[in-house]
């Protein structure tokens, strides 16, 4: 669309006023699906394998089923909270926050690291391992009040919170400390510092939720603008995953409740975009396989990155609405589907089995 074209939206919401018909309650979404199928409409680096996606979803529904798949899973692991009650909300708050850019270009012994429990624990475990650690030495790390307090929440306390078994510090701990000083603001002036109310404001919406938290942290805005169409492209990865956590930690209940909960996609990071390209799911042009392969920077908000990204999301929708379509009685949704595309990636890295690398982008988005 050029920018002398109306927008066919605003235009619709316009007759609808002047029509008396505009509906101001209608359901909440977050436009994250909608981008992504534009994005791969308009793809020129990343293509979508319909075959190859057809038969991975064969061994995808039979291992989810064979491994009883679920939101239970969650909680199973041992670094995960285990309580169900106002703090493990604040615990996962805290995470999503700064659940973003782990990775190293150093050998494995030499990456950033933590060391707690007796165990190493390396990529998204390693923040959760140092979050389990911080509480345990009385640290308030998942308190907005002490995100506020420049005296005793710093730079300085930041590294020794997420300080590494080996030289390689955590990645970008000045914007993981930004990150907290904003949402404590946002918490302070508007929620009562208390994530729980943010739920409360969403109406048992997840699209409701994911939306707020867009509008209202800069640091979850997850989005950028795409050639030719006038809407940024959503992806919203973190404040997605932050509402899936919330509600796979609870098992859809209490806190963790959203009666639209299926409208949630894929978490567009690195791990399932790559293990969709070990399936044969997705595949990537030449210039771009070229600059994956040799470790190379995609630049966040790039269009190489962006296609990578939205190629993925609608990619895993695909495989949800054929699930559906082959077992209609299932309870699947994307959220299932990525953590456990995620695990699989990650017990072949551990095998040594990867086939292709996982992309590289140094952000705060993923």
């Amino acid at each position: 669309m050029s920018d002398d074209e109306a927008d066919p939206e605003l235009l619709a919401l316009l007759r609808q006023h002047f029509q008396g018909k505009l509906n101001l309650d209608e359901e909440p979404e977050t436009g994250v699906l909608e981008g992504a199928e534009y994005v791969y409409d308009n793809s020129i680096d990343v293509a979508l394998d319909m075959r190859a996606t057809k038969n991975a979803v064969a061994l995808i529904s039979e291992q989810m089923q064979q491994k009883e798949f679920s939101t239970a899973n969650w909680s199973e692991h041992e670094l995960h909270p285990k309580a169900k009650d106002e703090s493990t909300v604040a615990f996962i708050f805290t995470m999503d926050l700064l659940n973003f850019s782990f990775w190293s270009l150093l050998p494995e012994d030499e990456r950033f690291a933590v060391s707690y429990r007796d165990k190493t624990w390396t990529g998204y475990w390693s923040l959760v391992a140092s979050l389990q650690r911080a509480l345990e030495e009385d640290i308030p790390i998942t308190d907005p009040h002490y995100w506020q307090n420049e005296e005793e929440c710093n730079l300085e306390s930041l590294k020794y919170i997420f300080r590494s078994c080996t030289d390689e510090e955590m990645p970008l701990l000045e914007a993981r400390l930004a990150c907290l000083r904003e949402a404590g603001q946002v918490l302070y002036e508007k929620y009562d510092c208390s994530f729980t109310k943010c739920i409360e404001a969403a109406n048992k919406s997840a699209a409701g939720l994911v939306n707020l938290l867009a509008r209202d942290f800069a640091c979850f805005r997850d989005e950028f603008r795409f050639e030719g169409r006038r809407k940024p492209i959503r992806f919203l990865k973190r404040a997605q995953i932050l509402v899936a956590d919330i509600w796979a930690c609870f098992n859809g209940e209490d806190y963790g409740e959203f009666r639209d909960i299926d409208k949630i996609t894929m978490f567009a990071d690195y791990r399932v975009p790559q293990i969709l390209a070990t399936l044969g799911c997705i595949w990537y042009s030449p210039p771009l396989l070229a600059m994956v392969a040799r470790h190379d920077i995609l630049e966040s908000g790039s269009s190489y990155e962006m296609q990578v990204r939205a190629c993925s999301i609608w990619c895993v929708e695909l495989i949800r609405r054929e699930i559906k379509r082959q077992h209609p009685d299932t309870k699947v949704n994307a959220i299932l589907i990525d953590f456990f595309l995620y695990d699989t990636m990650k017990l072949l890295e551990a095998q040594g089995k990867e086939t292709i690398p996982h992309h590289r982008t140094r952000s705060i988005w993923y």
